[in-house]
């Protein structure tokens, strides 16, 4: 058996994990920008409880998709770094940005002014972020990544990867939303806020996911080949509709445990489907999963990931267990 394709799957499965732990975090950012009424406070206060017992560990999936990305397929790993080096600095500065005025805020002094300037840089960097994150998808997607080109800023600087980009952010709002819900269950008026939140969001998905589709037809060809005309473009299209009927269905019905296990399906459809369209390309049109590095490499890096997989999975786990169980709030 060749490890290229068990290698590629690992990196999607992780992307997907990433979106679905990470990519919720900046969506409560999102969310605390948003908070208004008279349970705006209260609505900052839930997101900041749900986030600050975990925030730093879920970006333990990004470094290891960097590192799988980087010790599997060095060859795109340069190139990408390279051609989308602007994009991923500016979220790189954003993630530490982010992460800086979070722990700031906590420990700062308490006062209204100093507390609202913290707020403001963590809530605008959790939009900016995810934003950038969708760039750099949709300009690999596009295939303007190229080997040779010297165009560092005409790769990403159009309008499919930006598509994608706030597509990715309308997701990770999503997604917090749902979560949220769950969070906030003993406190109804609350839950019910993000309740609105939710839909409201799942309704921003539809649109920028048809955007983005539609522009995917000239800015994304090898894509919109894969999620239209494929073998299984019809099966996925189906799958994606039935979650995300499901989801608004039972946001509106209240049945919240529902609506956050059929988010966290939908969204890893979208994952799985953007990599499963692209494949067997690491970066289209040149690089693909079969100009990796050497198999003793690809091998040992398996055996490695199987051996820190248990360990890893169980720490986090048991981290996620001991924040978010009842008795922890």
């Amino acid at each position: 058996m060749s490890p290229e394709p068990i290698v590629a799957g690992v990196l999607a499965t992780v992307l997907v994990v990433y979106e679905l732990t990470g990519g919720a975090d900046f969506g409560g950012g999102v969310w605390e920008l948003l908070a208004s009424g008279p349970r705006r406070r209260a609505q900052r206060d839930a997101i900041a409880s749900a986030i600050g017992p975990i925030w730093e560990a879920n970006h333990v999936w990004l470094i290891l998709a960097l590192v799988i990305t980087f010790a599997s397929f060095p060859r795109a790993f340069a190139l990408i770094s390279t051609a989308l080096h602007v994009p991923l600095l500016l979220l790189l500065f954003g993630v530490v940005l982010r992460g800086t005025a979070f722990v700031f805020r906590a420990y700062d002094q308490r006062d209204d002014a100093v507390q609202a300037r913290w707020s403001a840089i963590f809530a605008a960097a959790s939009v900016f972020c995810p934003v950038a994150l969708g760039v750099v998808v949709g300009a690999l997607a596009s295939g303007a990544v190229q080997l040779g080109s010297l165009d560092l800023v005409g790769t990403w600087l159009r309008p499919f990867p930006f598509a994608v980009g706030f597509l990715n952010l309308a997701i990770v709002s999503f997604l917090a939303a749902v979560y949220l819900t769950l969070d906030t269950r003993h406190d109804p008026p609350l839950q019910e806020d993000f309740r609105r939140r939710g839909l409201w969001a799942a309704g921003a998905v539809f649109v920028l996911a048809w955007i983005a589709f539609c522009l995917a037809r000239d800015g994304a060809p090898e894509v919109w080949h894969g999620l239209w005309s494929s073998r299984w473009a019809l099966p996925f299209q189906v799958a994606v509709a039935v979650c995300g009927v499901g989801c608004i269905a039972a946001l509106w019905t209240r049945s919240f445990l529902l609506a956050r296990d059929l988010a966290a399906v939908q969204v890893a459809l979208v994952v799985g489907g953007w990599a499963a369209s692209q494949y067997p390309f690491v970066v289209p049109p040149d690089l693909t999963v079969h100009e990796a590095a050497p198999h003793r490499v690809l091998w040992t890096l398996l055996a490695v990931l199987g051996a820190g997989a248990l360990p890893l999975l169980a720490a986090y786990g048991w981290m996620v267990w001991i924040f978010k169980r009842d008795d922890a709030r």
